[in-house]
């Protein structure tokens, strides 16, 4: 969902392809990248994460970019800078951009009812579009459910449709009564994908592409067709410890595989080939670090939307969880993370996370190629607190973050 590989490539090089050869001096490590590396690859190798990308960007502190390990879990060749990887729950954020888009062309008001649009819905004359992208519709999130899971274990390349996830959502009782509560649900962006898809008469696809992709530049950045499986050449190999089911309950691995996987016994499952169209809307987006950067850039700070749906997007995130030392929040399908704001996304064989500072106007893209360490904590995530405390001196709890 960055630069196009190549032309990175030639910028870190100090020249630019078709030009002659002009040598700069290179910009100066940061002070923090040492030791940061140092917290960094130690994470990597606690956790058995085969593979990551980190890019910061930091006008204050300096801009660092460093990648880890290899694309296989036997060695393979090195991870690089330019590799693809799954981003998962990010695509949340583009989803919600686009319906925010159409919000400011008059197509859809927020506090329209979902049964406007799909009178399907249960309770969805109480439903509002905007309970919807802050999670507060109550709906029951089909990725919840157990013979679900089992079957994205038994057939990785099945073809789902939007309208069987949601009959798996509608079949359950919703969590509460619209507006009650806060529950982070994959079911409400698959419902916004087709309000989108409905109002455009256009596909999803097509839609990213035409007011994120292209106008950004996000020329390694997709959303894939619902019978493609492929992730587009370079990328890691994706791995995962257990299962959907069971890591759906609790994430962490039995006490004696956490010991086989420590002591490399037992080494994660390479799950690479799986379709997305299960998560389509709420979590299929393909992308890289260079991308990324750029897109969290305009989804924080502008690009995407009018100033004052801008802001009215970043006002509207409500607390979720309070621990110190800062706040973790969700409105409009975004994340405040203390002082930045993005999301995480976590999909078999892939973690990521991205967030970017409206004000000091840094940027961090973690990428990796694991789905959840031994102990069930996500690396992407464990591996951005660390980069929030180095930047910032302040690392926020990693369980308040949802992605899955």
């Amino acid at each position: 969902m960055s630069l196009v590989a190549v032309t990175a490539f030639a910028g870190a090089c100090g020249y630019t392809i078709g030009e002659p050869a002009t040598w700069r001096t290179p910009a100066p490590t940061p002070a923090y990248a040492a030791q940061l590396q140092t917290t960094l690859q130690n994470i990597i190798n606690d956790m058995r994460v085969p593979g990551a990308v980190v890019m910061i960007t930091s006008p204050e502190k300096g801009d660092w970019t460093q990648t880890f390990g290899t694309r296989t879990v036997d060695g393979g060749g090195p991870v690089t800078v330019g590799d693809r990887f799954r981003i998962g729950s990010n695509t949340k954020t583009m989803t919600g951009t686009v319906l925010l888009q159409l919000v400011q062309e008059g197509k859809i008001g927020l506090d329209d009812p979902v049964s406007k649009y799909r009178p399907e819905v249960p309770d969805g004359d109480a439903i509002t579009i905007a309970q919807l992208l802050d999670m507060r519709s109550g709906l029951y999130n089909y990725s919840e459910d157990e013979q679900f899971n089992a079957q994205l274990d038994s057939d990785p390349l099945r073809v789902w449709k939007p309208e069987e996830l949601l009959a798996i959502a509608f079949a359950k009782p919703a969590y509460f009564a619209p507006g009650a509560g806060f529950h982070y649900s994959n079911t409400n962006l698959i419902l916004a994908g087709l309000i989108v898809e409905q109002l455009t008469g256009r596909s999803l696809q097509d839609e990213f592409q035409q007011r994120i992709f292209g106008p950004l530049g996000l020329g390694e950045t997709l959303l894939p067709g619902p019978t493609d499986a492929d992730i587009p050449a370079p990328h890691p190999q994706g791995y995962m410890f257990g299962t959907n089911v069971s890591t759906l309950a609790d994430p962490a691995l039995p006490p004696a595989e956490q010991a086989a996987a420590d002591d490399g016994t037992l080494l994660p499952k390479d799950v690479t080939v799986g379709n997305p169209s299960w998560a389509w809307a709420a979590g299929a987006a393909i992308s890289t670090a260079a991308d990324l950067t750029r897109y969290a850039t305009a989804l924080v700070s502008g690009g995407l939307l009018d100033a004052k749906t801008q802001q009215m997007r970043l006002d509207s995130i409500q607390p979720i969880q309070t621990p110190a030392p800062f706040e973790v929040g969700y409105g409009l399908a975004l994340v405040r993370f203390g002082p930045l704001y993005g999301h995480d996304g976590q999909i078999p064989g892939f973690n990521s996370f991205m967030a970017h500072d409206p004000v000091r106007k840094d940027t961090v893209i973690v990428l990796t190629s694991l789905f959840a360490g031994p102990d069930g904590k996500q690396p992407a995530n464990e591996l951005a607190m660390a980069i929030i405390q180095a930047l910032y001196g302040i690392a926020p709890a990693p369980s308040a973050s949802p992605s899955r």
